[in-house]
């Protein structure tokens, strides 16, 4: 989904039943390889995603908990929300690299939280921090995670 469609889209959603369920879906469908994780779009504004994923068979490890490539994969899911909702039509983006963090252990439905703050100027090429937190539902932090993604001017059309 082009950056303003994913923030336009979740925004109509809000209003409607299931909407958020429809746009998430449709989102995770994008990149079919986040179909691999039951994660929903929460909330989504520029500079800010929040998303969940409930905990399921397929994301649980031998010692039941979550395992460690699902949430790096909840957080890559909400990190791309909140680069399309953020880096502007006339740039583009793609993940560099990302550092993670366990903290805790991960069990039940997660939440993670993702903030990217684009610089002013923004510049033809760099590189920005996305920041994402995972939390249980008791709100513990489970696993910190910066992912770095790589910003570029699209090219004159």
């Amino acid at each position: 989904m082009p950056a303003l469609d994913l923030l336009a889209a979740h925004r109509r959603a809000r209003r409607l039943p299931l909407g958020r369920t429809v746009v998430s879906r449709a989102y995770r469908a994008a990149a079919p390889y986040f179909l691999t994780v039951p994660a929903e779009l929460r909330e989504l504004e520029p500079g800010r995603a929040v998303a969940s994923m409930r905990a399921v068979p397929w994301t649980r490890n031998h010692l039941g908990t979550v395992h460690a490539i699902a949430q790096c994969n909840l957080a890559e899911y909400v990190m791309g929300a909140v680069a399309e909702a953020t880096v502007p039509a006339s740039h583009r983006w793609i993940p560099r690299g990302m550092t993670v963090g366990y903290r805790a252990k991960a069990t039940g439905r997660l939440t993670a939280t993702a903030t990217l703050v684009l610089p002013e100027p923004l510049a033809e090429r760099q590189e920005l921090p996305v920041a994402i937190e995972l939390a249980d539902r008791a709100g513990t932090v489970v696993s910190t995670i910066e992912i770095r993604i790589w910003v570029t001017a699209r090219p004159a059309a």
